[in-house]
């Protein structure tokens, strides 16, 4: 039998609005593709195919997170915990080895932390990808809903348009006041 390893990461740690996302993948025996790299040298297209050919060939995967009440209650670092945590267990299953993205993890049994692991792991370039796409997604959506501040563009990442927005808006319910009290 096959030893089961999950690579984990996150996205929007550093955003100014909407939720930490975190997602865990366990990739099928033998999957590969041209574009499985970290997320952040990738393309908005070539992240979504990624993703979907791991969907299509049954990659085991598991999304957690936390939004800015949590993030605001706790802290970032802490709410990353918590959400990859979330994601780990929404595997459905206890894979052998944990790979985490960084120098922190959640107290689990098998994980381990890779600084730049999204480089060197394929498992944990997945999670990135999945919990980028996710994320991305997820602020798009949302942007209908506050489309002052064009987060179908900049993913609630702190853009010079963003914080303009916020100057002459305020702050929507889904930004992160202890991210946005010293900004403005």
């Amino acid at each position: 039998m096959e030893r089961l390893i999950a690579g984990v990461d996150e996205a929007g740690r550093g955003c100014l609005a909407g939720p930490v996302v975190a997602a865990a993948v366990i990739l099928p025996v033998g999957f590969s593709h041209p574009w499985l790299r970290d997320s952040k040298t990738l393309t908005s297209s070539q992240r979504i195919q990624v993703f979907q050919a791991l969907i299509q060939n049954g990659a085991l995967i598991g999304i957690g997170m936390q939004g800015p009440e949590a993030i605001d209650r706790y802290n970032i670092l802490r709410a990353t915990l918590m959400a990859m945590e979330e994601a780990i267990e929404a595997l459905g299953t206890s894979p052998a080895q944990i790979r985490i993205d960084g120098r922190h993890a959640p107290p689990l049994t098998g994980a381990e932390t890779h600084i730049r692991g999204d480089q060197r792991f394929p498992e944990i370039a997945a999670a990135s990808i999945v919990a980028k796409v996710i994320r991305d997604q997820l602020m798009e959506h949302l942007h209908a809903d506050y489309p002052m501040y064009d987060w179908q563009r900049n993913k609630g990442y702190p853009t010079p348009a963003h914080r303009r927005a916020i100057a002459v808006y305020g702050l929507s319910p889904l930004h992160r006041r202890s991210f946005c009290r010293h900004s403005f």
